[in-house]
């Protein structure tokens, strides 16, 4: 019963797209390659290190916003964010490695080895500096780079952010012990659409494709590499946390949390509400302001696109 319970509370934290299965032939039918899902954008590639990475490049404007998805999402999530962005800035979303359209490898999975390679992505394509907006774990890597590369991140924007929540000693090495790769192979098609449902607070139309997508890159050659790099992100945000750091960051920061947020604050480890945590981020952040979206959830710039968009363009021409 322990270990059930356990499970459960490591699926709360997961983003929706982490978690499903059903019979063997119905994956086999429906099997699609990472690369075979439809962004609705074309894909580009670019070559970091022994890496490709996957990207859409589109927009135009003085400024370069950087999105950066969450655990388990890809660049895909952004789909109703890239398209008004773009009106006003050059707006690159892109899919983190062991991800999406991506290269799926044995790599040095980590907070650190995400900013650094999201660093060396923007060399390769001559843009010195850019706004990162990351959302969930693409919030505490966005941290990660303000903090390593203050030259590289011209202002920072967080949505929904993982590492302003602290854990403590014995919640980390509980994470470390459950987050295996087989909670991301091993699960049922009904598992997907709970995880993916606890990321909104009211289910949005639209956002079937984060389920269907899901259930047929499970057959993708390439799946177990996946799970794997879930797997080690999951250690990776605990093991290098950034809830300590978090006056250190000089860039202009935007902080977007949907009011009903049901995976910040960790709903079994952690009492409170999201406006917590947002608040806590508001306070150690110099000059941080702290936007508080009304019924909405953790995927919240997917649940609430307008208000999320015009919070960030307005944020963007005030800095």
């Amino acid at each position: 019963m322990k270990k059930a319970i356990l499970i459960l509370m490591l699926a709360a934290l997961l983003v929706g797209t982490i978690g499903c299965s059903a019979t063997s032939r119905f994956y086999r039918m429906n099997a699609k390659e990472f690369h075979q899902i439809d962004y609705g954008y074309t894909v580009n590639f670019a070559q970091v290190r022994n890496i490709k990475i996957g990207y859409i490049d589109t927009g135009v404007g003085d400024e370069t916003l950087l999105l950066i998805h969450g655990l388990g999402s890809n660049a895909k999530g952004w789909s109703r964010n890239i398209p008004v962005l773009a009106r006003n800035f050059r707006v690159i979303a892109v899919d983190l490695p062991g991800y999406g359209y991506s290269q799926k490898e044995d790599y040095p999975y980590g907070m650190q080895f995400y900013a650094d390679v999201m660093v060396q992505m923007l060399d390769q394509l001559g843009i010195d500096k850019a706004t990162w907006v990351g959302h969930s774990m693409g919030g505490q890597i966005s941290i990660h780079a303000a903090l390593k590369y203050p030259d590289r991140v011209d202002n920072l924007i967080l949505i929904a952010p993982a590492g302003i929540e602290d854990f403590n000693d014995g919640e980390k090495d509980w994470f470390r012990k459950v987050a295996v790769p087989e909670l991301t192979k091993d699960a049922s098609i009904r598992q997907i659409d709970i995880n993916l449902k606890r990321n909104f607070f009211d289910y949005p139309q639209g956002a079937e494709f984060m389920v269907s997508d899901r259930i047929q890159v499970k057959g993708a050659s390439d799946f177990e590499d996946y799970a794997y790099a879930v797997s080690r992100n999951i250690h990776a945000m605990v093991d290098e946390p950034t809830s300590d750091k978090l006056g250190f960051i000089t860039q202009p920061t935007l902080v977007i949390f949907g009011e009903q947020d049901g995976l910040i604050p960790n709903p079994y480890l952690h009492a409170g509400r999201s406006r917590d945590v947002g608040k806590i981020a508001e306070r150690k952040i110099p000059g941080a302001k702290l936007v508080m979206v009304n019924h909405a959830g953790h995927f919240v710039q997917f649940e609430k696109d307008r208000v999320v968009n015009a919070a960030i363009i307005d944020f963007m021409y005030v800095n």
